[in-house]
């Protein structure tokens, strides 16, 4: 078996690391807000198996079972920060009950709006993936938009009534081996028992809560649906044309089970975005404002207000949307990055026109008339002018980001001073800039960008392409891209090195005090997204000096980890996780030395023990409050009464706090120190 080629060098500076106490994590809150959480969970999705592999690492010699093999980077990387992301996204989306249920959503109604009608488009979508609609998990709860906020400890006792699963041979993150026989709980395949307090969830919409479950179902749908399979045997197989899975022989999806969620994750976004489209455009008076490809700000400005309450109904047995009313009609320049990133991925995702003639066949192949409709011709040729208002997937995610786009550049983009700012309320723009926010934009429009031009995005948002067709948008974006990276800069950059958390914009630019981690690794992502963008080195050299700075005045030598003040406790929300998660990764990938390069503090080996140190002593130290079943090593044994079977401080879900237990999502708050 082929080992990563940084193991021995990797597991040294691991085991030198090891003398340093792990951090003490308190957890403070553990409430899900999908805004925060799932931006964090993309990030660890692509600091996941996409980094390990772009190091070196064969996929195949991972195995959640035996912790730290070949490394303690690549299981970190590879097997938790992967797996925790995908099973927090179907804790929201399958289990919880936290938002209105797919049968009651617009392309259910448009079938009839019965449950039978969502039974057989059910099987419609297993069959395009050859799954057997009898492994499908039984009471799944599928939600169309998430509300703002909810407890995600269990409104119930889950069943834990079992049966044998496998025997298998596991290493625990202690280094213990042994053979066991796992068994496998009712709650595995029956959802039933694993919906979320009620009594906490605020019962409204908020575009960065939808945007963040959003970019967690867009990634997925790419990697799950960005290949096909032999149908018979399950094997992965790169599609050779848009008409393969229609050859009596192959089907879509990079497996059975994988294509199926794909479909699924799938169909949630499309819902999700046709509500976005029918019912969430606001004027400063009127919900639910039409808007088409024709949108333009400076006529009539309509944006997506920061929060909707949702008087509910029932429909079908389950929850429906009776009624909506605006309770802040404010625009929030974190809402509108956080629904342009996924938007933008899923106009690259379903792009069916004729001018991306680089486009994957397998997703020209889900978008095709079967399972999911194919876009109107008139919205797939080279002139844009003549565009309509659709609701396949691809005509949605055009009319959907055209309108993010001009938003973010009409109502946040302070052209005078180059940067955006947080709010516009009432029609004026504010005068606040949060580094964070400003950074985080840059990414989103980096995207943007690609997805208009046809470049890769998703696991491939660094690479070249075969297409670039250098749009007006994208060249708009890039401007944008370029303003804000060095407002950056000019700006925000303090004596010390460190970034501010933000400024006031006057005549001049007063700089806030506040230098926290958010905002270091915030602005090291966004200044890695713009060197990428433009290939200008000084936002690489920049993002480079403000690393260094990070190493030299917040790492805390006594927790192995940064604090925002070493020696003292830090706040970590998961806005603070995503962006070191994030900003990390870029570092990994693009800032490490490069021959005749020798800064230590860049050294691969060390940024990797980095990674494992701040992810073994934040993330599995605490702020991951739950573990599933089977994909990160945890297993159910039998004759054991162990909730942590693998030993990596992460329980299982019926252990981890809360009356009935707590689901595998990641703290609100935490204190590190």
């Amino acid at each position: 078996m082929k080992k990563s080629t940084l193991s021995i060098a990797i597991s040294a500076a691991v085991l030198a690391s090891s003398v340093y106490a792990a951090p003490e994590v308190t957890v403070l809150d553990k409430t899900l807000e999908p805004a925060g959480n799932f931006l964090a969970y993309t990030e660890f999705e692509l600091s996941g198996e996409p980094l390990a592999e772009s190091l070196g690492l064969d996929l195949d010699v991972l195995d959640p079972n035996v912790a730290d093999d070949p490394t303690p980077f690549d299981f970190a990387s590879g097997i938790e920060s992967y797996e925790y992301s995908e099973e927090a996204m179907y804790a929201l989306n399958y289990q919880s009950t936290m938002g209105p249920h797919l049968v009651n959503g617009p392309a259910n109604k448009a079938r009839g709006g019965e449950l039978a009608d969502l039974g057989k488009r059910v099987i419609e979508m297993a069959t395009a993936v050859g799954f057997p609609v009898s492994e499908v998990p039984q009471n799944m709860y599928p939600i169309s938009l998430p509300y703002v906020s909810g407890s995600p400890e269990f409104a119930q006792k889950p069943d834990t009534t079992t049966v044998n699963g496998d025997e298998v041979e596991i290493t625990t993150a202690k280094g213990n081996s042994k053979t066991v026989q796992t068994e496998v709980p009712a709650y595995f395949r029956d959802y039933k028992s694993l919906s979320w307090n009620e009594a906490s969830f605020d019962k409204s919409f908020n575009p960065a809560a939808t945007g963040g479950i959003l970019l967690k179902e867009v990634m997925w749908s790419q990697d799950f649906l960005g290949g096909m399979h032999v149908t018979t045997t399950d094997e992965e197989v790169e599609a050779e044309s848009a008409i393969m899975d229609q050859d009596g022989q192959h089907s879509l999806g990079v497996s059975a089970a994988d294509g199926f969620n794909g479909m699924l994750l799938t169909e949630m976004s499309v819902d999700k975005m046709q509500i976005m489209q029918d019912k969430m455009g606001f004027d400063g008076k009127t919900l639910g404002v039409k808007f088409g490809p024709d949108y333009n700000p400076s006529k009539k400005p309509i944006w997506f207000a920061h929060k909707v309450a949702v008087i509910e109904g029932q429909e079908n047995g389950v929850k429906s949307i009776q009624a909506l009313k605006v309770t802040d009609g404010s625009s929030s320049l974190r809402d509108t990055w956080s629904m342009l990133w996924p938007v933008s991925e899923f106009f690259a995702y379903s792009d069916q026109r004729t001018a991306n003639t680089a486009q994957n066949p397998a997703f020209l192949a889900v978008f095709d008339g079967a399972p999911f409709a194919a876009a109107p011709k008139v919205n797939i040729d080279a002139n844009e002018k003549n565009d309509v208002i659709a609701t396949d997937a691809f005509s949605l995610s055009n009319n959907l980001s055209n309108l993010l786009f001009k938003n973010i550049a009409a109502l946040h983009y302070n052209k005078a001073k180059g940067t955006f700012v947080t709010e516009n309320k009432s029609g004026k723009q504010g005068n606040k800039v949060d580094t964070y926010d400003a950074a985080y934009s840059i990414v989103a429009l980096s995207i943007y960008q690609r997805a208009k031009d046809a470049l890769p995005v998703g696991y491939a948002s660094a690479e070249s392409g075969d297409v670039d067709l250098k749009t007006d948008a994208g060249k708009e974006a890039l401007m944008m891209i370029k303003g804000q990276a060095d407002f950056i800069i000019n700006k925000l950059v303090t004596k010390n090195g460190l970034v501010a958390d933000g400024a006031t914009l006057s005549k001049t630019v007063k700089v806030d005090d506040g230098k926290s981690l958010d905002a270091q690794f915030a602005a090291i992502r966004g200044l890695v997204a713009a060197f990428l963008a433009t290939d200008d080195v000084k936002y690489k050299q920049a993002a480079r000096s403000i690393y260094l700075a990070v190493e030299k005045n917040m790492f805390d030598k006594n927790i192995n980890t940064w604090a925002s003040v070493p020696g003292k406790a830090t706040i970590h929300t998961p806005y603070t996780a995503a962006a070191i998660s994030g900003g990390l990764r870029e570092v990994i990938l693009h800032l490490k030395n490069e021959e005749g390069e020798n800064e230590p503090a860049l050294e691969l080996t060390t940024l990797t023990d980095r990674y494992v140190s701040w992810f073994r002593g934040v993330i599995n130290g605490g702020m991951q409050l739950a573990e599933w079943m089977g994909d990160s090593g945890e297993n159910q044994l039998k004759g054991s009464k162990s909730t942590d079977t693998d030993e990596d401080g992460v329980y299982q879900i019926i252990a981890a706090g809360g009356k009935f237990g707590t689901a595998m999502t990641m703290a609100n708050k935490v204190s590190v120190k």
